[in-house]
């Protein structure tokens, strides 16, 4: 995955309105009702900060952080809780300062190269029955999308993302020693997996 690219799209990301406004709400609840007043969390991939601003009032602190150093400029003018900051940081930089009682990964899992080693980082930061709470696309069943996907990745226009399913998803987050609590898929069409798990 590279900064660059993420980089290069930061301000037309930003100008993007959400693309299902009633699955980002619906998500938004769900992970609020998981969060609580006094906990410490970190999000991952929080891009221009849009979902921690909206997930700070729920929780006694939030570091959101993002590799790419153009997502979290848009974000630092755009978020100003005072509970809320933001770092621009890859993944075990993000998690160094545990333990934490929550991490939140959305829309992640399947632009990372190595999911499994993000999982481990994340069981090893969190405290004990501390929660990673993620969102995936899931687009694993797709097989129609890859030529098109090909296509626009070799012109500079997406990501390398895997095409992933909600079971494989499901299957190593447990392996990384995680009970799964909850899931659902927001929107279902697509489907978008959503997932709260507890560190064992």
């Amino acid at each position: 995955m590279s900064a660059g690219f993420w980089d290069a799209i930061a301000e037309r990301y930003a100008a993007r309105p959400i693309g299902d406004e009633a699955a980002y709400e619906a998500t938004l609840a769900r992970v609020r009702h998981w969060l609580s007043p006094e906990m410490r969390v970190v999000e991952l991939g929080c891009g221009t900060g849009t979902t921690a601003g909206k997930l700070a009032p729920s929780v006694r602190e939030i570091i959101a952080t993002d590799y790419a150093d153009g997502m979290i400029r848009i974000a630092e003018t755009r978020c100003t809780a005072n509970n809320l900051r933001f770092r621009c940081a890859g993944i075990e930089e993000a998690l160094a300062g545990g333990p934490h009682d929550a991490v939140l990964a959305f829309n992640l899992l399947h632009l990372l190269e190595d999911m499994e080693g993000c999982l481990a980082h994340v069981h090893a930061a969190l405290a004990p029955d501390g929660l990673f709470i993620s969102k995936t696309p899931c687009v694993g069943a797709r097989w129609y999308l890859r030529p098109v996907v090909w296509l626009l990745q070799r012109l500079g226009k997406a990501p390398s993302f895997r095409f992933l399913k909600p079971e494989a998803v499901e299957v190593a987050i447990r392996d990384a020693g995680f009970e799964i609590l909850e899931t659902g898929d927001y929107p279902p069409k697509l489907p978008s997996r959503f997932l709260v798990a507890r560190r064992l």
